[in-house]
């Protein structure tokens, strides 16, 4: 059974204190994607139920091409 998808907000103090794993740089929320970006990494790590997955084996490499 698929589980909708959950919009889960971050607690702003949390996103402050959040940094991606490999580089060490801040992250922006993308709350359309319900993911957390490293633009530095080219990674997003996603959230599920509220919870920030940090591991860069969870993440998927995002497209700047824009």
């Amino acid at each position: 059974m698929s589980s909708p998808r959950r919009t889960a907000t971050i607690d702003s103090k949390l996103l402050e204190l959040l940094v991606c794993p490999l580089t060490k740089s801040p992250l922006k929320l993308d709350e359309a994607k319900n993911e957390l970006v490293s633009t530095a990494a080219g990674l997003a790590y996603p959230i599920r139920d509220g919870i920030p997955i940090m591991l860069p084996s969870e993440a998927r490499q995002i497209d700047d091409a824009g």
